[in-house]
């Protein structure tokens, strides 16, 4: 795989993880650790957190 495709946030693994090791998707490349060029890394729709700002799924 191309180096300069692999996701900076999650470093191409597709998760993320809190000060807690809570783990979950990385909101940035969808879970997929791949980020094409001209894509963007916003989502495109809204995605539903708990109290402590963990994402739902």
């Amino acid at each position: 795989m191309d180096r300069n495709q692999i996701c900076k946030a999650c470093d191409g693994t597709g998760l993320l993880a809190d000060d807690e090791n809570w783990q979950y998707s990385c909101t940035v490349c969808g879970g997929d650790g791949v980020l094409l060029l001209g894509e963007s890394p916003e989502r495109s729709a809204f995605f539903s957190v708990d109290e402590n700002n963990r994402t739902m799924e």
